[in-house]
């Protein structure tokens, strides 16, 4: 990895993944052998209250419910697993030259950057469940191609929910329409797949929700940025403006993210280590395809394995992810 831009040091940036990279027991073979992501998950679950209980018993599960890919149990459970896995982290020390989120990942970029605190963002997850448990059922479809691809070939039920790569999206819509536009898209032999996804985020059919939530952001302090957040939505640095801009927040859940141009800018900024901080490798696929990365000005770790298997696993992508912080020169302890 070269020498920072901008006559900066190469530090590490925190990649936050989203809804669709959770899966059964997702960082749990840390649970009681990390004492800060511990601490961090059992405060989560203590402040989701009865909710909190139900949410570990599906999180600990071998096989949980079928409700585990649900807004109700996916959304709270990824926000509190980042947050305690970006708060084990910050706990090595030295200070991230950056925070990019995906998704649900921008509020714990957030979160971790002290603009909204975390029983503030818990709460915020609680009244999620609520509001979003109720939109019309719909999904996620991952799709290979680009935006100009797809331009005109999909009707108005389908939407843009995220550009993850050049030629990576995600679409978004009613489960009906979603079937049929995957159809299409395969019969054009367009590549394909459903996303970990039982609710069409990032879309308009959402837009009742948002607006459900908005009193909930009202009611919600926020500050400045402690740490330099880039922006899915904006595409750049997080702004003190937007930052403190509760309707910049509360509209996200059904806008498009925009993931790859905002990695694009996090890269032109810092050659950095990029460390996925979060369950599913999915961050850290697309960040070895960039062409930073690819020419070695930058380099990206995964916390953690691909998917399930055995917690011990959990433990040994973590250590190798902490010696790669070491090799920068970052103030970790042993």
């Amino acid at each position: 990895m070269s020498a920072g831009t901008e006559n900066s040091a190469p530090g590490v940036a925190l990649l936050l993944p989203g809804q669709g990279a959770q899966h059964p027991r997702m960082a749990a073979g840390l649970y009681g052998h990390e004492a800060v992501f511990t601490a961090a998950m059992d405060e989560a679950f203590a402040l989701l209250g009865d909710d909190g209980r139900r949410i570990r018993a599906e999180w600990l599960a071998h096989t949980p419910s079928d409700a585990f890919d649900d807004v109700t149990v996916a959304q709270p459970l990824l926000y509190a697993v980042d947050h305690a896995l970006g708060r084990m982290v910050l706990s090595w020390g030295g200070r991230p030259v950056a925070l990019l989120g995906h998704s649900v990942g921008e509020l714990v970029a957030a979160t971790l950057a002290g603009v909204v605190a975390f029983e503030d963002g818990i709460r915020l997850m609680r009244d999620r469940v609520r509001q979003f448990a109720g939109t019309p059922a719909g999904g996620m479809l991952a799709v290979a191609a680009s935006p100009e691809e797809i331009d005109g070939r999909l009707d108005g039920d389908v939407h843009l929910a995220a550009v993850n790569a050049r030629r990576q999206l995600l679409l978004a819509g009613e489960r009906a329409a979603l079937d049929r536009a995957a159809a299409a898209l395969r019969e054009q032999g367009i590549a394909c797949r459903d996303a970990r996804a039982r609710q069409a985020f990032h879309t308009p059919i959402v837009r009742g929700a948002v607006e459900a939530s908005m009193a909930d952001w009202l009611a919600t302090p926020l500050r400045r940025p402690r740490l330099p957040v880039y922006s899915a939505y904006t595409r750049g640095v997080l702004t003190d403006e937007d930052a403190l801009d509760h309707r910049f927040w509360a509209r996200q859940p059904a806008e498009t993210v925009y993931f790859a141009p905002a990695l694009d800018q996090l890269l032109a900024d810092h050659d950095c280590l990029l460390v996925e901080t979060g369950p599913g490798n999915s961050l850290t696929a697309l960040a070895r395809r960039h062409p930073a990365v690819a020419r070695g000005r930058s380099a990206v770790v995964p916390l953690l394995p691909e998917g399930p298997g055995e917690a011990a696993r959990d433990r040994v992508a973590t250590a190798a992810a902490k010696e790669r912080a070491l090799a920068l020169r970052l103030e970790v302890p042993s």
